[in-house]
């Protein structure tokens, strides 16, 4: 099953590169997300390659005066790998692991084009494995960079200037669930839980990021904090501890308002204070989407626009409880000194999580 990637020296395995293994869950996901310096806009382009499943996916978001708009795209990846563009949605790789152009062409009163540079090498997160007894969940790298962005998007005739932006990209690829959900049913039975907290932070020179997966009981199984000045090459990420203070709005899984305290493996320990300003929900971008999530089959080719009204959602709706909450932070060093970034607090709360009282 030769195709285009194959001419790419990018080989892993014997096979070929429509061939990923074994698991019909593989995925090659790209994302980025930022937001305007007068923050009242954010934007977000999530794009997916699932080929085992023969299906590729791209979504965009954009939240506007409290209105979440979104554009989603699906069609048969007829194992074409090379191909970075869903429908009107495409990546544009202009300088690799630096260099990124996003554009969609107008498609229901959607359009893009913005481009993504990189503020410092990107950060390999610890490798994503976990398992629910013998059965694998997840088993994914990924990376991540904070990027400067310019350019613009476009609603619904509205032009909205990108320049002088700030956000953040990842790439991931391994296995996580996708397309439709698996009807064997772990044995024995166990109730769902997942608890993540992922947050890269923008200041006048560095980013800092800092990530954790909790199981029920509070216990991280995958964490990391990572300082990375601009400009920063691999060798130049310094490495960090947190602990992180996390509070709910009452009466729901969304985030009221948090700290984590910093211990760099260098220098001195500083906190981080999250004032929370506006939000995306991720279900926008496919995530726990009841019709278009990851990997779910619509034919040949298939694009929707579906615009949220964010006041609307309700605490028990599943898939509006996975958030990225822009924040005003605060650092607060050893010697008295703060300083304002700003930044995004990704979180997911599903299932029991005792150190938050939730059953």
């Amino acid at each position: 099953m030769l195709t285009a990637a194959d001419e790419w020296h990018v080989h892993q395995t014997p096979e070929p590169i429509a061939v990923a293994g074994t698991d019909r869950n593989f995925h090659d996901r790209s994302w980025f997300s930022g937001f305007t310096p007068d923050h009242r806009t954010m934007f977000a382009v999530a794009f997916g390659i699932y080929p085992h499943l023969n299906v590729a996916d791209a979504h965009v978001s954009v939240i506007r005066d409290g209105r979440q708009v979104c554009l989603h795209a699906s069609k048969t990846l007829h194992s074409d790998r090379a191909t970075l563009a869903v429908g009107p949605v495409s990546i544009e790789i202009v300088e690799p692991l630096q260099r990124l152009r996003v554009r969609v062409a107008e498609q229901d009163g959607i359009a893009a084009d913005f481009e993504v540079v990189g503020r410092h090498f990107p950060v390999e997160e610890p490798r994503f494995i976990h398992r629910v007894g013998p059965r694998t969940f997840m088993d994914y790298t990924r990376l991540s960079q904070s990027a400067r962005i310019s350019g613009w998007v476009s609603v619904d005739g509205e032009r909205i200037d990108l320049d002088g932006a700030l956000g953040v990209r990842d790439r991931s690829w391994g296995i996580r669930n996708a397309g439709l959900s698996d009807p064997q049913p772990y044995q024995p039975p166990v109730e769902p839980q997942f608890f993540w907290v992922w947050t890269p932070v923008h200041f006048a020179d560095r980013t800092v990021f800092w990530h954790v997966n909790d199981d029920a009981e509070g216990r991280p199984w995958n964490t990391r904090g990572t300082i990375c000045p601009d400009g920063a090459d691999a060798a130049g990420l310094g490495h960090a501890d947190g602990r992180l203070t996390f509070n709910l709005q009452p009466g729901t899984r969304w985030l009221a308002d948090a700290r984590i305290d910093m211990s760099p493996r260098e220098g001195a320990p500083f906190s981080l204070s999250y004032e929370p300003l506006m939000y995306l929900e991720m279900q926008g971008l496919g995530y726990f989407h009841p019709e278009w999530a990851h990997g779910t089959p619509h034919g040949e080719l298939r694009i929707g626009r579906e615009d949220l009204v964010l006041a609307d959602a309700r605490p028990d709706e599943p898939q509006r409880l996975h958030r990225q909450v822009l924040c005003r932070v605060t650092a607060r060093h050893e010697d008295g000194g703060e300083e304002t970034g700003i930044g995004i607090m990704e979180h997911l709360v599903h299932g029991p999580y005792a150190p938050l009282g939730l059953t």
